[in-house]
Formats: C-alpha cells, structure tokens, sequence
C-alpha cells in the first residue's frame, strides 16, 4: 500500500535561525508601531535553551503596556502562532508573551531599572564560567 503523503520537510538550524530572527523583528515593528520605549532585542542562543530572542520594550504607562501586548498577542494570532505564555495583568509593571523563540518583555521604567534584564542577559557562557572559578 503506498501513501501518496509527501514527508515532512525538516528545517535545517539556519532556516529555524533565520525564522526565530524574521518573528522577533517583526514583533518589534508592531512594538515600534505603537511607541514602545527603548526597544532592545538580546540574543540568548547559546545562554539558555529557552528561546533565541528576548525583547525587552518600555511603555509609560500601564495602558500603554496593555496596548502594546495586546497588538503582540494580535500579530501572533495573525501569523497564527500560539502564544506558550502570557504573564502579567493590564495593570502590571511587567507583561511578559512567550512565543517560543522571541520572549517579549513590556516594563514600566521602574520595573525595568530594578530588573536589569540586559545586564542579567549580558554575561556569556565564557564569562560566567571564569566568575565561577
């Protein structure tokens, strides 16, 4: 009996590198689209298994990080990609969206400044084995 099922393409890590890139630039042109501050986006392959991308994205207030999360959780049901997580109120000072390979963080400026994600993200596999010797 033959199938006429044609296999599954399989994704090489270059094509699965350049996809994780292309999604987390678009995320922050939807963040850019509605104002986002100080917009980083850090690269954390090979710092955790996690995900490839963390975008970290300030707002001025609490309805402005509303705002901007919701146009995220928007994008992604556009591209219909289910978001693994969405953490954090309409009223907090940190909203989180995990879409697998880009992890968007939303701060308010205070939050931000306490958690220092980019500084905490900065430290490299080589580096951090040096400050553990």
């Amino acid at each position: 009996m033959s199938s006429s099922r044609k296999p599954a393409a399989i994704k090489t890590i270059e094509q699965t590198a350049e996809a994780s890139r292309e999604l987390t630039d678009a995320v922050v042109a939807v963040l850019a689209q509605f104002k986002a501050v100080n917009v980083a986006v850090l690269d954390v392959r090979g710092k955790t298994s996690i995900s490839d991308y963390l975008v970290v994205a300030g707002g001025n207030s609490q309805r402005h990080l509303a705002t901007m999360k919701r146009a995220v959780l928007d994008f992604a049901k556009s591209r219909k990609l289910r978001p693994l997580g969405v953490e954090g109120s309409d009223q907090s000072e940190w909203q989180l969206i995990d879409l697998a390979d880009c992890v968007v963080h939303l701060m308010r400026p205070e939050a931000r400044a306490f958690y220092d994600l980019e500084r905490l993200w900065s430290v490299g596999p080589e580096e951090s084995e040096a400050r553990r010797e």
